[in-house]
């Protein structure tokens, strides 16, 4: 499931102020790493991640690997910073940042 721009741009306007909640360091994924990942798209649909690695080859692998392991979506990179999105299998209105920060 590709994102439309529109959807991208909603999704950034959304995530903006949004703080990272998975950070990735030099030693890559973990199997703990993709779990709390896993948990955290389910809980919340659209996270930030920040990965923190020097080279720009190894930040954009090791996201299109995440992307690939949690069958999340891209929506933006900014430096350091990846938004992403995956649907919920069931919505919680209290934890879903789709649902809590509609205007």
């Amino acid at each position: 499931m590709a994102l439309t721009q529109d959807q991208k741009k909603r999704f950034r306007k959304l995530a903006h102020h949004l703080k990272p909640v998975v950070l990735v360091s030099e030693n890559g994924l973990s199997e703990g790493v993709v779990a709390e990942l896993d948990r955290a798209l389910e809980d919340h649909e659209l996270i930030k991640v920040r990965v923190n690695v020097m080279e720009r080859e190894d930040k954009v692998a090791i996201i299109e690997e995440i992307c690939a392991q949690t069958g999340a979506e891209l929506a933006q990179v900014i430096g350091k910073m990846a938004v992403l999105y995956r649907p919920a299998k069931k919505q919680n209105p209290k934890l879903s940042n789709l649902i809590r920060l509609q205007p």
